[in-house]
């Protein structure tokens, strides 16, 4: 298993816990988040990879690859899975923290993005499956600044907006997406199919 933006191991860390013998691999950019994870998880092996560009593995290293909240290589994705391998994608769901985005941005649009890394995963991958994850947390002040530090670039003018939030109740929602790859022409001049 490849966890693709792996940051500092959590998920995959806690599948392994509750899985136990895999062998798992993490790659993230950030080197700090990969030495925690390193340290946290000793049982995988973690790498520092620019995945956007490529990732340092065999093709065909993996019959499940996990991209968790992360950026999409999807024809180096593609590479390392196995054939019948599946690729397992979280993004944020709809109203994943429309609270905080109506309260701060003054409105609560939501937008489907397991669509949007469908279609950029479309020349490599088929959609198998989808489901959504929700649950509901409050926020404290300081859990509401950190929230919106982590997903939103804020604007100057809404400074005010976020500090007038003492505490607030919010969705929190992943849609999951699970993808096979396509298999890929044989002779390499015919189109992959549709």
């Amino acid at each position: 298993m490849l966890d693709v933006g792996c940051g500092e191991g959590y998920y995959l860390g806690s599948i392994l816990h509750k899985i136990g013998r895999i062998e798992a691999h993490g790659a993230d950019l950030a080197a700090a988040a990969v030495e925690l994870a390193a340290r946290r998880y000793p049982q995988a092996t973690w790498v520092v990879a620019n995945a956007d560009r490529s990732l340092p593995w065999a093709a065909a290293s993996f019959d499940l690859v996990l991209s968790i909240d992360a950026r999409l290589n999807s024809g180096e994705m593609r590479r390392v899975l196995k054939p019948g391998g599946r690729l397992l994608v979280a993004v944020p769901a709809a109203d994943d923290l429309v609270e905080l985005r109506e309260a701060v941005l003054g409105e609560g649009r939501l937008r489907d993005r397991l669509e949007g890394a469908a279609g950029r995963l479309a020349d490599d991958f088929e959609l198998e499956g989808r489901r959504t994850v929700r649950g509901a947390a409050r926020l404290g002040a300081a859990e509401v600044r950190d929230a919106l530090a982590a997903t939103y670039r804020l604007r100057e003018s809404r400074r005010d907006r976020v500090a007038a939030i003492s505490g607030l109740e919010v969705t929190l929602s992943h849609d999951l997406g699970r993808f096979r790859g396509k298999i890929p022409p044989s002779d390499g001049l015919s189109p992959r199919p549709a």
